[in-house]
C-alpha cells in the first residue's frame, strides 16, 4: 500500500507540467512577465469579492490531486465536472468585477506603481464623527446604516447609491439620516475616510435572524456576509447602536468597544494581550 502510493506520488510530478524547461534569457523574461501579472490578477483578487472563490478553487484542486494520487475514479469524475461548468459560473457570477478590472486595466491603473494597495485605515477623526452621529441618532430614534470599506471593494453596492464625495461630518451623517430627507433610505458607504455614496442599496442576508432584527439590519449582514466592512446600525424602533463584521450582528454595544472595532478590526486589549507576560504570583 505505501509503494503504491508513493509510486503515485512520483508519477504525478514526474509529469511534463513540473519538468523545468531549460533557463534562458527568454525563459528569464517569460518568468518576470508571468510573475508581474499574477502580482496584479492577485491584488485586484484581494480587492474583490472573487477572494474567497479562490480559496474554494484551491480547494477543488487539493481533492483533485488527491483524487489523482489514490486514483479515485468517482471524485475525479465529479472534480472534472467542477471544473468544466466552473469557468462558466465564474464569469457570469463575477461580471461585475471582471468589467472593473478590464476598465482600469485599460486606464492604466494597474500599471500605477505610486497607487497603494490598500485602502487608507480608517482615521480617528472619521470614527469619533461616526460615534457622535450615531449617538445623537440613536437619541432622536432615527435609522442608520453606516458602511465602512476595508480591503474588500464594494463599488458594486456604491454604484446603485447617490455619489457624494464628501468629507465625513457630524452634521453630514444627521442631514442624510434625518427623517424624511431624500437619502433617509439606504446605506452611507464611507472609504478612504471620506462618505462616497449615500442612499445606497445593500444585499440582504438570507440567514434567518431574531424576529426584532429589520431590513436595516438584515442589510448591514448581508453586506458583510460578502465582504470585510465594518457596519454601524441604529435601530429605528429601541435606539439600540450595532455593529456588524463577518456576518455577526453585536447588539447595544458600548462607545469604547465599538471605537476600537472601527479603528483596529479587534478590540485594544485582544490586540496586546498577546505580547504581555504574565505577572508571577
Amino acid at each position: 500500500m505505501l509503494d503504491n502510493f508513493n509510486s503515485r506520488i512520483l508519477e504525478v510530478f514526474n509529469m511534463p507540467a513540473f519538468k523545468l524547461p531549460p533557463l534562458g534569457p527568454t525563459q528569464l523574461l517569460d518568468i518576470i512577465i508571468i510573475a508581474v501579472l499574477l502580482y496584479f490578477v492577485t491584488r485586484w483578487i484581494r480587492r474583490t469579492q472573487a477572494w474567497v472563490l479562490l480559496r474554494g478553487v484551491g480547494t477543488i484542486l487539493f481533492v483533485a490531486i488527491l483524487a489523482s494520487v489514490f486514483e479515485l475514479v468517482v471524485v475525479q469524475w465529479l472534480v472534472n465536472i467542477a471544473i468544466s461548468t466552473g469557468l462558466v459560473v465564474v464569469v457570469i457570477l463575477f461580471q461585475p468585477e471582471l468589467r472593473k478590472a478590464l476598465e482600469q486595466l485599460g486606464r492604466g491603473k494597474y500599471f500605477n506603481l505610486n497607487e497603494t494597495e490598500q485602502q487608507v485605515r480608517t482615521s480617528a477623526h472619521t470614527v469619533d464623527d461616526i460615534i457622535k452621529a450615531t449617538r445623537t441618532l440613536s437619541k432622536k430614534l432615527t435609522g442608520a446604516l453606516i458602511v465602512l470599506e476595508n480591503e474588500i471593494d464594494i463599488s458594486e453596492h456604491e454604484r446603485r447609491g447617490i455619489p457624494l464625495d464628501s468629507q465625513v461630518s457630524v452634521q453630514l451623517l444627521l442631514n442624510i439620516f434625518e427623517k424624511n430627507a431624500p437619502l433617509h433610505d439606504g446605506a452611507v458607504i464611507i472609504k478612504n475616510n471620506r462618505i462616497s455614496a449615500a442612499s445606497c442599496i445593500l444585499p440582504l442576508s438570507e440567514e434567518s435572524l431574531d424576529a426584532a432584527l429589520g431590513t436595516r439590519h438584515r442589510a448591514a449582514i448581508g453586506i458583510s456576509e460578502v465582504s470585510d466592512a465594518r457596519v454601524v446600525v441604529v435601530s429605528e424602533e429601541t435606539g439600540t447602536i450595532s455593529l456588524v463584521m463577518d456576518g455577526n450582528i453585536t447588539r447595544g454595544i458600548e462607545e469604547k468597544q465599538l471605537r476600537e472595532l472601527l479603528l483596529w478590526g479587534v478590540p485594544q486589549k485582544s490586540r496586546f494581550s498577546l505580547f504581555k507576560r504574565k505577572k508571577k504570583k
